[in-house]
């Protein structure tokens, strides 16, 4: 407790940074980007912490939970390497903001020509906008709320017209086409929309009048045939134009791999156990998440180094093997040869637990409700 915050974020982002450019020197370019870009993935996920009311305060707890019921949720959102793992940064912040609010404070550490892949969550002409002016490409799955037409050369809607025209047009597309490049595979113009109208909430009227009023964008739709996926159509949108360099295949083999995020998350939070974390303080939960990142990256440099070794790609390697050899390594041991994971692209299993996690009933009054019951 008694480090300074400062010099923890700065040991993670110089200890990533540095790990990188060993790993790109060691085991080559093509290991550790994609297409020549650095590609990187930002998630958000949840975890636990103590019940203490600065906490609380801080961070927030799910709601349905009673005062005094419930512990304080962080959102945790990171940024991490695609091809190695690393992370590049962690950070937490209230439970009910919202990933898009949050996601700028992560692009001061994006360089030009780096590739952001993320979640519709971070799928607005606000966030694409920025991205574009630091000259760093995007691929994000559509929002929900876009309404994408493969059509060519259909109407779109126009915001200028009146009430009754508006109504009419309910259902039409806000962007323009501009080309087709193949079956569902188009290039279009994303118009910004009106600052009333849909504007973010992290984003004053100055900073909206900055944003270009266009956007050129690639459109695209392409289907799952996995078994046991709950999404059988994907609709992504992304900023990588030219078809020849950037197949429509290549762009949806390019965004199945934002999942290995997922897989991060769990190497965190199950593996290292990040789930529940332990300091009492707000400084001190940015702390602890920063030592977590960088034991995190540090497994992940021999992952990386054992998959240049064993020719195979870093995700295939097992983070708990490589864990385990850590911790019993002597001083200057050569890296053995880890356990592989197969590739298993057709297994599905239920979303289910074998083991439940506590036998006892959950807290939905305060212990003084409860102690005041029992004794009567």
């Amino acid at each position: 407790m008694r480090l300074p915050l400062g010099v923890l974020q700065f040991l993670l982002r110089e200890s990533s940074a540095a790990l990188h450019r060993d790993l790109s020197s060691q085991a080559g370019e093509d290991l550790t980007r994609w297409q020549g870009h650095r590609t990187l993935l930002v998630d958000a996920t949840g975890t636990i912490t103590p019940d203490t009311p600065a906490l609380q305060e801080a961070f927030g707890q799910p709601t349905g939970r009673k005062p005094g019921c419930g512990l304080p949720v962080p959102k945790v959102m990171g940024l991490f390497n695609a091809m190695t793992g690393l992370v590049v940064e962690i950070m937490a912040y209230a439970l009910f903001v919202h990933e898009g609010a949050k996601v700028w404070l992560l692009h001061p550490f994006l360089r030009a020509g780096d590739l952001l892949v993320g979640d519709r969550a971070y799928c607005s002409f606000a966030h694409l906008a920025l991205l574009a002016g630091r000259n760093v490409q995007a691929l994000f799955r559509m929002h929900q709320s876009k309404i994408v037409n493969f059509r060519p050369h259909r109407k779109s809607f126009n915001r200028r017209q009146g009430p009754k025209a508006r109504k009419a047009q309910k259902g039409r597309p806000r962007s323009r086409f501009v080309a087709r490049l193949g079956r569902h595979d188009q290039i279009v113009r994303w118009i910004k929309p009106e600052f009333r109208h849909k504007s973010p909430s992290w984003m004053n009227r100055q900073q909206f009048d900055l944003l270009p009023d266009e956007l050129e964008l690639r459109e695209i739709r392409y289907q799952i045939a996995h078994k046991g996926s709950r999404t059988r159509t994907v609709t992504v949108v992304t900023t990588l134009l030219d078809p020849t360099r950037y197949s429509k295949a290549a762009i949806a083999e390019l965004y199945g791999m934002r999942w290995r995020v997922e897989t991060d998350f769990r190497d965190l939070k199950i593996t290292l156990k990040m789930r529940r974390l332990k300091c009492g303080t707000e400084e001190g939960i940015y702390k602890e998440l920063a030592v977590y990142a960088l034991v995190y990256n540090l497994v992940h440099c021999i992952m990386v180094r054992a998959a240049a070794a064993q020719r195979t790609t870093p995700d295939r390697i097992s983070f708990i093997d490589a864990l385990r050899w850590l911790l019993s390594a002597e001083v200057d041991e050569p890296l053995p040869v880890l356990v592989e994971n197969p590739r298993r692209a057709d297994r599905y299993e239920p979303r289910v637990v074998k083991d439940y996690p506590s036998r006892f009933p959950g807290m939905t009054r305060t212990r003084e409700e409860l102690r005041a019951k029992q004794v009567a």
